[in-house]
């Protein structure tokens, strides 16, 4: 991923507000958090200001999100930050930009939910909510969100022979043996479903225990499912994934399932890559990633070794 760092400061924001928006510039300023693709300005209690600062293709995702977030957000059970205003490219900063409201919360991979009936129920009805029939106009989603998992088999081996490279993956054949069997799963043939396309731990809120938010949406699009339906192994507490289930709804059929434990798999890889190795990341890696990555496979292996025996 191409990166294009630009420095950003609390005396550039104001600068911007005073600029484009004189009615928010007054408002308490501090930094909220420097994100993968782009930096969070806490605006007041209720408002951020999001700006791109370190990947190119972050422009089009903050777009993509003050294009279809507002009409989305009413119809979901959990909080989600609501673009209120769009920042224009100019002088002092020339890449779009986005005022939003603020979700409060603790990231998962920080502060991982620990109300088993609680959390599941709680993304169940966020999934439930999210994943309706999109327009044809829907963004289509970037690097295979949302698509067949076959059109990322490659990406699958590169990371688990990196992985195994670096003594992260105990058990690698039984990893494989996930991904055969979701990559060999019949295809989604239903009607192209509303994604959130990226729930790891980083981008979903958790306080007292369960889940009160989630965030980034920069990966909305729509297609299969399953790209979502990984939740549960990579975010839930141990034992909570069959609750989740069966209070999704409409009940994901078994091929959806087995999808949905291949793109577990890819997540939970390059959660461990990206958390412990700082590899296809940021150098240093981010250390909060690699522990939930890991919960993750455990549970994905221990899945397919129960389905095989059965």
């Amino acid at each position: 991923m191409p990166h294009a760092e630009i420095e950003v400061t609390a005396e550039l924001v104001r600068d911007l507000l005073h600029d484009q928006h004189p009615d928010l510039a007054d408002r308490p300023l501090r930094l909220g958090a420097r994100g993968w693709d782009n930096q969070l300005w806490r605006l007041g209690d209720d408002l951020a200001v999001r700006l791109p600062w370190a990947t190119r293709s972050s422009d089009a995702l903050l777009l993509k999100e003050h294009a279809w977030l507002p009409s989305l957000a009413p119809r979901l059970p959990l909080p989600v930050p609501v673009p209120q205003r769009l920042g224009e490219p100019s002088k002092r900063f020339p890449r779009p930009w986005i005022v939003t409201t603020w979700v409060p919360g603790s990231p998962a991979d920080r502060a991982p939910a620990t109300r088993a009936a609680e959390s599941a129920d709680a993304l169940a009805a966020f999934l439930t909510s999210l994943h309706r029939p999109a327009p044809d106009s829907a963004p289509v989603g970037g690097y295979g969100r949302g698509g067949p998992l076959t059109d990322l088999a490659e990406q699958f081996v590169q990371q688990l022979a990196e992985a195994t490279g670096l003594g992260l993956i105990p058990d690698p054949d039984a990893v494989r043996a996930v991904w055969d069997d979701a990559v060999s799963a019949p295809l989604w043939t239903g009607p192209a479903l509303w994604l959130h396309g990226d729930l790891h731990p980083a981008n979903v809120l958790t306080a007292d225990g369960t889940f009160c938010g989630v965030i980034d949406f920069g990966d909305l699009c729509a297609g299969d499912p399953a790209c979502d339906l990984a939740a549960p192994w990579v975010l839930l507490p141990d034992g909570a994934a069959e609750r989740f289930h069966s209070a999704y709804q409409p009940a994901a059929d078994t091929a959806t399932l087995r999808r949905a434990r291949g793109w577990a798999v890819l997540r939970a890889l390059s959660g461990i890559l990206i958390g412990e190795a700082g590899i296809h990341g940021r150098p240093g890696g981010k250390p909060t990633w690699g522990p939930p990555a890991h919960t993750a496979l455990r549970r994905l292996v221990a899945t397919g070794r129960r389905r095989r025996k059965g």
